[in-house]
């Protein structure tokens, strides 16, 4: 049977050295946006509904490493109370008043608007109270492009961020809406200063078959990405998971590629594929992640409560990173 060599390890003690190098690793590439955010300094945003320990705890963090100016929208009480217990100082934190998690969502929209905040934090309320604030046409928040969700993934061994799209937002996507999946991963690439990214468009097989529509779009992405109706990224598709991140499958298989093998940004033919996909590198690979909703006029966080202290900080760095880069160029749908 032949298969993809594996390195030797020759005991228990190297094996730990690969595994603790690959962590290392792994924290690094969050660490880098981490510095970067803190050095270029903090970014105002409004943390909505932050009234559970992980919610305000994330948001302090970043005000505390200066990556966010957090403006604290929810019930003033539960939020100073729980501070208290928590042992967190929100004194120097604005604080804006509102009754309920869907109050929260409008007061943080208005302060987009009045420029007091360049993007939205979620905290401790349900993500479709969030996004149904922020798609539904009175937030004026929708621009031409269909909004996305992105999974930034650190996994311990893969050397770059990984980014996995739409795992989050729509579910049966279809070629139009995809071309704008695939724009706005290209832009938070471009955005967050990593450079011209590398786009698999992901199938179950590497060649076109009529019967799969997911290998029929990537067909045309491609294609679009050649007469510039995708720009910044280089695009190949359709490609299988293997081929498309290992090297040593595309070679077997014969796919020459500028993007097998070491592809950054995977686009899914679905939302269940991609939250699988995101789902399973998060926790059977071990990875860490950051997430963002692109597409609207400014960026939209979605943390979880599982997310690690780590992951917190990367989310808020990528934010902060990409809401700075949306105010330095020029304006587009």
């Amino acid at each position: 049977m032949m298969g993809v060599d594996m390195p030797r390890v020759s005991s228990v003690s190297e094996a730990m050295e690969i595994g603790s190098a690959r962590e290392q690793n792994q924290h690094a590439l969050f660490a880098d946006l981490v510095r970067k955010a803190s050095k270029l300094g903090p970014v105002p945003y409004a943390a909505v509904w932050p009234c559970e320990q992980h919610a305000l705890q994330g948001v302090v963090d970043a005000a505390a490493r200066g990556i966010l100016t957090p403006v604290l929208v929810g019930d003033g009480a539960a939020m100073a109370a729980l501070a208290r217990e928590s042992g967190l100082d929100i004194s120097g934190l604005k604080l804006v008043e509102a009754c309920s998690p869907a109050a929260a969502v409008e007061q943080a929209v208005a302060l987009v608007h009045t420029g007091e905040v360049h993007g939205l934090i979620k905290g401790s309320l349900h993500t479709d109270i969030l996004m149904h604030g922020v798609v539904g046409p009175q937030s004026r928040l929708r621009t031409e492009r269909r909004m996305s969700h992105i999974f930034l993934i650190a996994a311990p061994s893969y050397d770059g961020l990984l980014f996995v799209t739409d795992a989050a937002i729509n579910i049966v996507p279809d070629l139009e809406t995809k071309r704008d999946i695939v724009q706005n991963a290209i832009d938070l690439h471009l955005g967050l200063g990593l450079g011209a990214p590398r786009v698999a468009i992901l199938s179950a097989v590497e060649t076109v078959n009529p019967k799969i529509q997911g290998t029929l779009d990537a067909a045309c992405l491609c294609k679009m990405a050649e007469r510039g109706q995708i720009t910044g990224g280089v695009l190949d598709g359709p490609l299988a998971m293997d081929n498309a991140v290992d090297g040593e499958a595309a070679r077997i298989k014969g796919i020459v590629s500028p993007v097998a093998g070491r592809a950054q940004i995977l686009v899914t033919p679905d939302l269940e594929a991609g939250n699988m996909l995101a789902k399973n590198l998060i926790f059977m690979a071990g990875a860490e992640s950051a997430g963002i909703v692109m597409g609207a006029k400014v960026p939209v966080l979605l943390t979880s409560r599982a997310d690690s202290v780590q992951a917190r900080l990367a989310s808020a760095a990528v934010g902060a990173l990409y809401a700075r880069y949306l105010r330095t160029r020029p304006a587009c749908g």
